[in-house]
């Protein structure tokens, strides 16, 4: 089968990276997988030109708004995975929040990664609504919808690590401007997008006060710059700040060798829908420190797989 898969592929995000991992997934099994990046189309129109261009016969959109939206009356058939900041951020707004119960309508299925990712769409979109008999047309379609507990599978992220065999700790530290020894220093790994939801300044004071008292501790922060505005606050703040530094990102092999030599993972997101750099930290078994947000406790089980947190000060 000839697939369309739409995704935000932002390079080195946790959505580029999830999309690639099930476009690999489809075609091992034996499709045709064609990924493209949600944002090089501006309207429905311009993807079914690209649909019929291509020949395609269904389609798959990672996150109900930025990628569901433009499979809306296409013609083809078309499933959805849930993001993080569909279900957590974009359903409080309200225009995109009837976009997405519209298309969540009409896609064959929908993939959550938690149970209560499940639970929280089954909320905004897939209420019981008594049929409409006395119009035809409004009671075939709801007769045709599939019942939500048989439309929203859960199936948890998978997940791959390769961390670079020739990658050098001490030079990556020198780089950050760490000049101690690697063999008793403690480093705290964030890897996040620079942007508000991921909250990457929540833990910075705390981490700069226990520097203070240990010197041998640091939070360092990895990620793409996302949010211009945002990023620029975040860079001012750990520049003035001691015990923390800021990191451009990085190639996936390189992220997971300095994952495997930090001391720790953290996260501080205010969302998430299913954090890949938690579950990479545990396939690497690098203990993870996460913040006690739904997203997280339905991976982190609280002083068994790691530590939820709910306050900055906690983590030390």
């Amino acid at each position: 089968m000839r697939l369309l898969f739409l995704a935000v592929l932002r390079r080195h995000t946790g959505n580029a990276v999830t999309a690639q991992r099930v476009r690999d997934h489809l075609e091992a099994a034996g499709h045709v997988c064609i990924l493209k990046d949600a944002f090089d189309f501006e309207s429905p129109s311009e993807i079914s030109n690209f649909i019929k261009a291509e020949n395609l016969e269904a389609a798959v959109a990672l996150h109900l708004y930025r990628g569901g939206r433009l499979l809306q009356g296409n013609g083809i058939p078309f499933g959805i995975i849930f993001g993080g900041t569909d279900l957590n951020e974009d359903v409080n707004q309200g225009d995109k929040n009837k976009v997405m119960g519209k298309v969540l309508e009409e896609a064959r299925f929908a993939v959550a990664f938690t149970e209560s990712m499940k639970e929280t769409a089954q909320r905004q979109w897939l209420k019981y609504r008594k049929p409409d008999r006395s119009h035809w047309l409004s009671y075939a379609r709801f007769m045709a919808q599939p019942h939500a507990k048989d439309k929203i599978y859960v199936q948890s992220q998978g997940i791959a690590t390769v961390p670079n065999t020739a990658f050098n700790w001490n030079t990556f530290l020198q780089h950050s401007e760490i000049n101690q020894s690697a063999d008793n220093l403690h480093v705290f790994l964030l890897i996040c997008g620079l942007r508000q939801v991921k909250d990457p300044l929540y833990l910075v004071d705390a981490f700069s006060e226990w520097h203070q008292e240990e010197p041998n501790i640091y939070m360092v922060i990895v990620g793409p710059e996302v949010d211009p505005v945002f990023t620029r606050e975040v860079k001012a703040k750990v520049k003035r700040t001691p015990g923390v530094r800021l990191i451009r990102e990085m190639a996936q092999e390189d992220l997971h060798a300095v994952m495997k030599n930090c001391f720790a993972l953290v996260n501080s997101s205010v969302s998430e829908g299913m954090s890949a750099a938690i579950l990479e930290a545990m396939d690497l078994e690098v203990p993870v420190l996460a913040r006690n947000i739904p997203g997280n406790s339905a991976v982190v089980k609280h002083e068994v797989t790691g530590l939820l947190f709910s306050d900055p000060q906690m983590t030390q």
